[in-house]
């Protein structure tokens, strides 16, 4: 004879957690259950304009259906790019809280957020695998985490994708992006990456769902897209948690 647990049995630690460990949204202050709120959510996940469909920058309204110049004149090697939102005030100070402050917490959230994003795209195509943009080994040993793998595991669970952290590795140590000028960031990642030899077979003929968690120029997403393309993957797809608008 079966015996269902009583509801409190399953409820209780989670409340219980809920009163020792109150938890208040990273934006506003107020009280909440997780790392924002739900009205600061709505606030600042609204839905989205038109954007192009593989580079995720902002198109007016008459041109949702196509892809934006830049992408037409210079195809990049990715095909389609999610994003959850612009980064832009405060949700900017939330990546940084994350990437430079240990905001581990917030990575879920991140998340969420994107899960939320891919639901918005009616008939997008999920990858067959999801791997984090890998960090080299001086800046992992330096921040002590991969903030793209933090937001990778709760996608790939609510995805219901399977995540493969080593897919790709990082064979250069770069500068950061971000403190290199625009016009040199291509050539600053150029042959950066290289597949994992273990994980061929997995590239091969495959849809790569690439994450991060800003895109700026593109340019690191672009460079790992290319190098999952050069062995062999059929498509790959960025799902990224903000979107630099450009200037």
């Amino acid at each position: 004879m079966s015996h269902r647990p009583h509801p409190w049995s399953t409820r209780w630690p989670m409340a219980l957690a809920r009163v020792l460990l109150p938890s208040a949204c990273a934006l506003c202050g107020m009280a909440c259950d997780g790392a924002v709120c739900a009205p600061c959510a709505a606030q600042f996940l609204a839905p989205q304009g038109p954007r192009c469909r593989r580079c995720a920058n902002p198109l007016g309204p008459a041109d949702a259906r196509w892809q934006c110049g830049a992408c037409q004149a210079h195809a990049p090697a990715y095909d389609a790019t999610i994003v959850a939102a612009d980064y832009s005030s405060p949700l900017d100070q939330l990546v940084l809280q994350l990437k430079f402050g240990g905001g581990l917490a917030l990575a879920p959230w991140f998340g969420q957020a994107l899960r939320a994003a891919v639901a918005g795209h009616s008939g997008f195509l999920l990858p067959n695998v999801l791997c984090p943009v890998p960090l080299g080994a001086g800046r992992l040993v330096e921040r002590g985490f991969n903030q793209a793998l933090e937001i990778a595991r709760p996608l790939s669970k609510a995805l219901g994708v399977p995540l493969r952290p080593a897919l790709a590795i990082r064979a250069l140590e770069t500068a950061a992006q971000s403190g290199v000028a625009p016009a040199q960031r291509k050539k600053n990642i150029r042959n950066a990456f290289i597949v994992a030899p273990d994980a061929l077979a997995m590239v091969r003929g495959q849809h790569i769902g690439v994450v991060d968690d800003v895109m700026t120029s593109g340019a690191t997403l672009n460079e790992l897209a290319a190098t999952f393309k050069r062995f062999g993957a059929a498509r790959v797809s960025n799902f990224v948690f903000a979107r630099t608008p450009p200037h």
